[in-house]
C-alpha cells in the first residue's frame, strides 16, 4: 500500500476499518469499498425528494428497495397468540402490503399509529409476493412528516435513516447490500467527509478543467439540495477518474518516447519483399496503410508501441508478419507472444506454411536472405527447447513464437527488435515488460486484439498506445449466416441443428458445437453462470450424448480447459487434419483455431456468452471456400438483454458495431474483465458515454506536463502515483 505525502491523499488512503469500525468494513469490502477514497466516491445511484413518491411499476420480486410511499389503511390483527400490523402503502397507482410482525402489544399499538393512514414515509426492503401481491415483510420505515423512527433490535439502523431524512432535503439512495443499507453507507459517508479538506488537485487544474473543487463536489454529491447539484459534482469525480488515468498514460508515452531504440528500417530486395512478391493474393488497403505507418515507426530510433485491433478475419497476423520480416531485414529478431500453446503452435505453422523456403533458416541452397523460425512453449521436449533457445541466442532464428515459457530466464536473444504480443488483454504490463528487458535496446512493439474495442475504451485502457483499426476483409472471405434460435419458443429447432451437421459433414466439411460448461458442475472461464435451477449444456454430458444418438456414426471429438494440453492439441490437430468430424468444445476454441473445412457451428445455451465472445466463436467457421452457419441456441424466457444481444449478432457482422453494442448493454467491467491486481476501481466514468470527457482529460493531461508548475507539485506526484497503480494493476490488465 502506497504512502501519499500530502495530507489529502493520506486520509483518502486510509482503510475503512479505522474510520467505520471493522464489521461494518467488512461488509463494506463486499462491495469492493476498502478506504476512504472508496467510500466517498461510492455516490448515490439515485435521489428522492420528500415531496416524490416511488412509481411501484418497475418493482421485481426479490428486489431490495427504498420506497417513497403513502399509507392507505393499516389494521391490527392477531393470529395464534401473535399479532401483526397489516398495512398497504400505495403510490397512488398501485399498492403494496407492508407486514409487521410482534408478539407485544405497545410494539404493534406503536407501529399502527405510525402508519396511520395518509401518512408519508420511506420504506426499505426487499420485495416479496403473496398471493400474487407484491409485499414487504417487517421493512424498516421512517415517516416523513415527523420523521420518528420505529424501535426495536435495529434501532441503530433507523436512527441512520432518520438523520439522513432530517439533514438533507434530497435523500441518496446507495448500491447496497441487504447487511449495509443505504442508511448505513450515508451515515458512514458523513462520518468521514469533514476530515476531507482541501483538494486532491492543484488550484489551477481544477480552474482549468471548469470543474468543482473536491470538497464542494462530495457535499454536492452526498447532500445535495438539487439533482442538478448532484450531477456537477459527479462530473467532478468522473474528471478525477479521466484525468488521472490520462495524466498516467501521457507520462507513460513521454517515458516511451525518450527511451531509445535500434531503428529497423526497410530493406529493399530483401526478405519482405521476397514474401510480399509470392503472396497469392492482394493485400488490403487497409494492410497496407497500417503496414507503412508501422515500417515508418520502425525506422525511428524511438521504440514503436502501437495497438493493432482487427475484425475477425481481417489479416492482423498478416500485418504483424510483415513487420517481423522487415525487422530480420534490418539485423533484428521479432518475438510473437501468444497467451496459449493451441494459438502458439497455430501462428507457428501457419506462418511457417506463408514463408515456406523462406523460414526454413541458412541451409545450403536457401533463399539468401532466409531466416529461421522457432517455438518456444511449456510442453516441448527437453531436446526441443535447448535447440530452439540455441537458435534464438545465436540469432539463426529470426523470428520466435511463443507462450509464457519466454518470459523465463534461460531465453536470452541474439537481437531482439520487435515485440509483438497477440491477443495482448491476456497479458499483464509486468509480462510484456519482462519480454522487452530481454532486449539489449527498448524493442519495437506491436499488440494485438481481435477483440474490437471502441476508441474511446481503446484510449483509455491503452493509452500509451497508438492505435490503428484494421476493419476491411481479404477478399474471398466466406459470408457467415447467424440465426438465433429462442428454444423456449421454438424448440423442436434442436433436432433440425444436429441434422444441418449431418449434412454440412456428408458433402465432406466439419463442424463446431460450443458449451458453456465443462461439466454439470464446472463452467470454461469467462462464461456466466446459470441462474436459479437452469443446468448448462457441458461438454462431457453432451458429447456422449451426440454420438449415441443424433450423430450417430459421425466421428466426434472433445476439448475443454481441464483437459492436459497434449490431450488437447492432439484432438485439435486432428479435427485440423480432417480426421474428425464435429469437435465439441468451449470457449479454447475461440482464438486462433484456423479450420477452413468447418462451415457451421451451434453455440448451446448462447446467452451466456458476451457479444464479442460469440462474434470470435463464429469467427472460426467460413474461413475457407464454403459459406458458414452459425446457430445460437438459448431458452430465452424474460432477460430481454440476451435476446437483444443474440438478436444483433444475427443482425451484423461488423465487430466494431458490435462491441459499442456490447458496452451499452453491460459495464465496463464486464466486457474489459477482472482485475489480475488491486488498486482500486473506476467508480463513475463510462468510457463509451464518457468519452467527450475522456478526451478532454487527454488534452489537458499533455497541458500539465508541458507546465512548469507541474515539475514541483507534490499534489500531482500524488495523483501520479495512484493513477499508476489503477493503469498498470486493474486496467491496462483487463479482458
Amino acid at each position: 500500500m502506497a504512502t501519499w505525502r500530502t495530507p489529502i491523499y493520506r486520509e483518502l488512503d486510509r482503510r475503512l476499518t479505522d474510520v467505520v469500525g471493522g464489521k461494518t468494513a467488512a461488509e463494506f469490502a463486499k462491495l469492493g469499498i476498502t478506504t476512504v477514497d472508496d467510500l466517498v466516491r461510492h455516490v448515490p445511484r439515485r435521489y428522492i425528494a420528500g415531496t416524490e413518491m416511488t412509481d411501484f411499476g418497475n418493482l421485481q420480486v426479490g428486489e431490495d428497495v427504498a420506497l417513497i410511499a403513502k399509507v392507505a389503511r393499516s389494521e391490527i390483527k392477531f393470529s395464534r397468540g401473535s399479532g401483526r400490523v397489516q398495512a398497504t402503502i400505495t403510490d397512488g397507482r398501485d399498492y403494496i402490503s407492508v407486514s409487521l410482525f410482534s408478539s407485544k402489544q405497545y410494539h404493534l399499538e406503536f407501529w399502527a399509529k405510525q402508519l396511520a393512514a395518509g401518512a408519508r414515509g420511506i420504506f426499505i426492503g426487499r420485495v416479496g409476493s403473496f398471493n400474487n401481491q407484491f409485499q414487504l415483510t417487517h421493512p424498516d420505515f421512517v415517516i416523513l412528516d415527523g420523521a420518528r423512527v420505529t424501535g426495536g433490535k435495529n434501532a441503530e439502523k433507523r436512527a441512520a435513516m432518520q438523520r439522513q431524512v432530517q439533514r438533507a432535503s434530497m435523500v441518496g439512495l446507495y448500491p447496497a447490500s441487504g447487511k449495509l443499507p443505504t442508511w448505513v453507507i450515508a451515515d458512514c459517508v458523513e462520518m468521514a467527509l469533514p476530515a476531507l479538506t482541501g483538494d486532491t488537485l492543484p488550484d489551477w487544474i481544477v480552474e482549468e478543467a471548469g470543474v468543482l473543487p473536491f470538497e464542494q463536489a462530495l457535499t454536492a454529491v452526498h447532500e445535495p439540495t438539487s439533482t442538478e447539484q448532484a450531477e456537477i459534482g459527479r462530473a467532478r469525480l468522473r474528471f478525477d477518474e479521466a484525468f488521472g488515468i490520462q495524466l498516467a498514460m501521457a507520462q507513460r508515452r513521454r517515458e516511451l518516447a525518450s527511451q531509445q531504440a535500434t531503428p529497423r528500417p526497410r530493406k529493399a530486395g530483401g526478405l519482405l519483399d521476397a514474401f510480399d512478391a509470392r503472396l497469392p493474393f492482394t493485400l488490403t488497403q487497409g494492410q497496407v496503410d497500417i503496414g507503412e505507418t508501422i515500417f515508418s515507426e520502425l525506422a525511428a530510433s524511438a521504440p514503436m508501441n502501437r495497438l493493432l485491433q482487427g475484425e475477425v478475419g481481417s489479416g492482423k497476423t498478416l500485418v504483424a508478419l510483415r513487420a517481423m520480416l522487415a525487422t530480420v531485414d534490418a539485423g533484428g529478431q521479432a518475438v510473437l507472444l501468444a497467451p496459449t500453446e493451441v494459438l502458439a503452435k497455430q501462428h507457428f505453422h501457419s506462418i511457417s506454411r506463408l514463408l515456406g523456403d523462406l523460414g526454413e533458416g541458412r541451409r545450403l541452397g536457401a533463399h539468401p536472405d532466409a531466416t529461421g523460425i522457432v517455438l518456444l512453449t511449456g510442453s516441448r521436449s527437453t531436446a526441443a527447447k535447448r535447440e530452439a533457445l540455441n537458435d534464438i541466442v545465436t540469432g539463426e532464428a529470426g523470428i520466435v513464437i511463443g507462450t509464457h515459457a519466454l518470459l523465463s530466464d534461460p531465453v536470452t536473444f541474439f537481437d531482439l527488435g520487435l515485440v509483438v504480443v497477440d491477443e495482448q488483454h491476456r497479458f499483464g504490463v509486468e509480462q510484456r515488460a519482462a519480454l522487452a528487458e530481454k532486449a539489449a535496446a527498448k524493442p519495437h512493439t506491436l499488440v494485438m486484439t481481435a477483440t474490437p474495442i471502441p476508441r474511446s475504451i481503446a484510449m483509455t485502457v491503452f493509452g500509451d498506445l497508438e492505435v490503428s483499426e484494421l476493419r476491411e476483409r481479404p477478399a474471398g472471405r466466406q459470408p457467415v449466416q447467424t440465426v438465433f434460435v429462442n428454444t423456449v419458443q421454438h424448440p423442436g429447432w434442436v433436432p433440425r441443428a444436429w441434422e444441418r451437421i449431418r449434412e454440412e459433414v456428408a458433402d465432406g466439411r466439419q463442424a463446431f458445437i460450443v458449451c458453456p460448461a465443462i461439466s454439470p458442475t464446472q463452467l470454461e472461464a469467462g462464461v456466466s453462470a446459470a441462474e436459479g435451477d437452469r443446468t448448462l449444456a457441458a461438454v462431457e454430458d453432451l458429447a456422449p450424448l451426440l454420438e449415441t444418438g443424433p450423430l450417430q456414426g459421425l466421428r466426434v471429438g472433445t476439448v475443454h480447459g481441464k483437459q492436459a494440453v497434449a490431450d488437447r492439441d492432439d484432438t485439435m490437430a486432428a479435427f485440423v487434419e480432417g480426421k474428425l468430424d464435429v469437435l465439441v468444445a468451449t470457449t479454447v476454441i475461440e482464438v486462433g483455431v484456423d479450420v477452413p473445412n468447418a462451415s457451421v457451428m451451434v453455440v448451446m445455451d448462447a446467452d451466456r456468452f458476451g457479444l464479442s465472445q460469440l462474434h470470435q466463436l463464429r469467427g472460426r467457421i467460413g474461413r475457407g471456400e464454403h459459406a458458414g452457419l452459425c446457430l445460437l441456441l438459448a431458452p430465452v424466457t424474460d432477460n430481454l438483454d440476451a435476446a437483444t444481444r443474440l438478436q444483433a449478432l444475427a443482425s451484423t457482422d461488423d465487430g466494431f458495431e458490435l462491441a459499442e453494442l456490447d458496452l451499452t448493454l453491460r459495464r465496463e467491467g464486464d466486457v474489459l474483465g477482472a482485475a489480475q491486481s488491486g488498486g482500486g476501481s473506476l467508480k463513475l466514468l463510462r468510457a463509451l458515454a464518457d468519452a467527450d470527457v475522456i478526451r478532454e482529460a487527454k488534452v489537458l493531461a499533455e497541458r500539465v506536463l508541458d507546465d512548469e508548475r507541474s515539475a514541483t507539485d507534490p499534489l500531482l506526484a500524488d495523483l501520479m502515483t495512484k493513477a499508476e497503480l489503477l493503469a498498470a494493476g486493474e486496467w491496462m490488465e483487463k479482458s
